[in-house]
């Protein structure tokens, strides 16, 4: 679990606000783990099953707790590179694009994380459960739902397109 804490905590951001419900839900994930272990038969890599289970958590607790999200203050969003990295404007840019997937839904924020972990869409298949075609068209969807609200977004006065 130590060698990929940091999927957790991936996936933990991606459907949390709070540090107490990332916290909450990084603990519901590593239970899940837990009761889930015994099954593990090893016929897909760990952390593909890992994916599965803590992305599958994920969304079941959001839809336990029927929240819906319409938006995100993005100053809480981790860059996830070093200070300094990015000038201002690359900056502004991705936190533009995080709020805007913050406006996704769970399924399509899973999408979307997988893809930026470059996961090709046979594991994306496997994880989600969805086939590739489909993965595919909504993946294309993603996209261009993406633009539109960065797109909106920057029409709102941000600035920057």
């Amino acid at each position: 679990m130590q060698e990929h804490q940091a999927l957790l905590h991936k996936v933990c951001n991606l459907y949390c606000f709070s540090l107490q419900d990332k916290q909450d839900l990084f603990q519901e994930i590593i239970i899940q783990v837990w009761k889930s272990y015994p099954g593990f038969r090893g016929e897909a890599k760990f952390s593909t099953w890992l994916y599965r289970i803590a992305l599958n958590t994920a969304i079941s607790d959001l839809r336990k707790q029927k929240k819906r999200v319409t938006g995100r203050d993005t100053s809480s969003f981790p860059a996830g590179l070093e200070e300094g990295s990015y000038d201002q404007e690359q900056e502004e840019q991705l936190q533009q694009l995080y709020a805007a997937i913050g406006q996704l839904t769970e399924v399509e924020k899973a999408l979307v994380m997988l893809y930026l972990e470059d996961k090709s869409y046979d594991e994306m298949e496997e994880i989600l459960g969805i086939n590739q075609n489909n993965l595919r068209v909504k993946m294309n969807r993603i996209k261009e739902k993406l633009r539109k609200l960065t797109k909106e977004e920057d029409e709102y006065g941000t600035g920057k397109p």
